[in-house]
């Protein structure tokens, strides 16, 4: 969400038509490689702060704005929807999302999710240099909300690990993807230390049909538009409940997102779809985010109360209120305005904040932890297996003995799409939850230890561990 909020005498002279301009220009929207729709560009050139009105000759189902200067801006969007009702208004600004690099180029804001749309108005809170509307069209042409169907059935994404409360309900990232909106390379993996909760700044006013669009539409946006390697976010969850699949990855994997610059490698993102400043989240989207988080932090050996001490990464530099570098404390389920210069999540959900902390906490006040290391230093000859350690114990540091432990390599293909764990060795914790295996040395793989029920807590993993590099004639000996 943006940075700054327009006047109300800006934004009523927006409603009764007084803005700067009309301007009838194409969405010159083209279908790349594979059926996958790209986006559209309009230029707008310089934009006052009164504000234009787009006329578009072809359907945008998204829309969203670029502009060489300022650096920064708040801008109020709106547009024309079915019967020539207009939309509310809705930021249209950059967010403080991204990569922890970000990339040069244009500024980019927020996409916004229309369903079918012909008439745009927008309003700068300062006026814009080399400014362009960007156009998404998922739906040929029709309209996404004119074609939304009722599924009757979804994917459900795997794996099934119960953790915290049990695992939600996700919907498989093909539900909305398909088989021709593939990341532009594999997912990096990061540590999942504490979730960011975000809104997407889109109207509320979707129907459940139009949601695997939606998500679509997104993903275009941030693949092309913004030319992220995917989607941003980790997960999404709508008004109805539904629980989505965002970036690929894994949805039990410490996936790097580009939700929050400066502290994506150590975080999760949810983003809610819609706009929470002034309207409250719907009863069933907060039960499915109470419901992910638990599962999520859970699983990942991570309490749901208190705070975590991480450090800002370089991406911190161009929109986080942090430096680069500096140690940040923040709370375990943070609001995306904690760290960076935004909004987001909006005001009404930010201040449900402090109560859905308190419900996830009530699902699970006893998680496990478990960790995984190397059992000799690095120092030692490489040979052709290597041996690991770590502990199993309750987030109070008390052992949890008994309890087999996997010791898995993950497997990545399609660039993401399709994850799988292999097991190397299987462990069984002592007395003081201790465990050890000896797994099978390989070039350069990423290991992590799961245990399936720890003490009765469920599922729970460890951080992953990278295995040194050895010399190929060493596994072919």
């Amino acid at each position: 969400m943006g940075r700054s909020a327009h006047t109300r005498r800006e934004l009523l002279a927006a409603s009764t038509g007084t803005l700067a301009g009309v301007l009838a220009l194409p969405a010159l929207a083209r279908a790349g490689r594979g059926g996958q729709t790209r986006p559209g560009t309009v230029a707008l050139g310089d934009v006052p702060r009164r504000g234009v009105t787009v006329e578009l000759d072809a359907n945008a189902d998204l829309v969203g704005l670029q502009w060489e200067r300022p650096a920064a801006a708040a801008i109020r969007l709106r547009f024309r929807g079915a019967g020539g009702r207009w939309s509310e208004w809705v930021s249209a600004g950059e967010a403080g999302h991204g990569p922890d690099v970000p990339a040069a180029g244009p500024v980019t804001g927020e996409p916004v999710w229309t369903g079918g749309t012909r008439t745009v108005q927008l309003v700068p809170d300062r006026p814009l240099a080399g400014a362009r509307l960007r156009t998404v069209d998922v739906s040929a042409g029709a309209g996404a909300r004119n074609r939304a169907r009722p599924a009757a059935s979804r994917p459900l994404a795997e794996p099934r690990l119960d953790a915290g409360a049990g695992q939600p309900a996700i919907w498989a990232r093909s539900a909305w993807a398909g088989s021709d909106s593939p990341p532009a390379v594999a997912p990096e993996y990061g540590n999942v230390e504490l979730a960011f909760v975000h809104h997407t700044d889109n109207p509320n006013g979707y129907s459940p049909g139009e949601v695997p669009a939606m998500v679509r539409g997104i993903y275009v946006f941030h693949r092309f538009v913004n030319g992220w390697n995917d989607i941003g976010y980790n997960f999404l969850v709508d008004l109805y409940g539904g629980i989505w699949e965002a970036r690929a990855g894994g949805i039990d994997q410490s996936v790097v997102g580009a939700q929050a610059g400066g502290f994506n490698t150590s975080s999760t993102g949810v983003a809610m779809l819609g706009t929470f400043s002034s309207v409250d989240i719907s009863s069933a989207a907060r039960r499915s985010l109470e419901a992910l988080l638990s599962w999520k932090l859970a699983l990942h050996g991570v309490p749901s109360a208190g705070e975590v001490t991480v450090r800002a990464t370089r991406g911190a530099q161009r929109w986080s209120i942090h430096r680069p570098g500096e140690r940040v404390i923040l709370p375990r389920i943070a609001g995306h305005r904690q760290a960076d210069l935004t909004d987001c999540p909006g005001n009404v959900l930010f201040a449900h904040l402090p109560s859905v902390r308190q419900t996830v906490h009530g699902s699970f006040p006893e998680g496990a932890r478990l960790s995984a290391a190397l059992a000799r230093p690095a120092q030692q000859p490489p040979t052709a297996v290597r041996e690991v350690q770590g502990r199993l114990a309750r987030q109070d540091g008390r052992a949890i003995a008994g309890a087999r432990v996997l010791v898995q390599a993950r497997d990545v293909s399609r660039r993401g799409e399709r994850v799988s764990e292999r097991t190397l060795a299987t462990a069984v914790t002592d007395g003081g939850g201790a465990w050890h295996a000896t797994v099978p040395a390989a070039r350069g793989a990423a290991v992590r230890a799961l245990c399936l029920d720890a003490g009765g807590l469920g599922a729970t993993r460890s951080p992953d561990l990278a295995l040194p590099q050895v010399d190929a004639r060493i596994n072919a000996a």
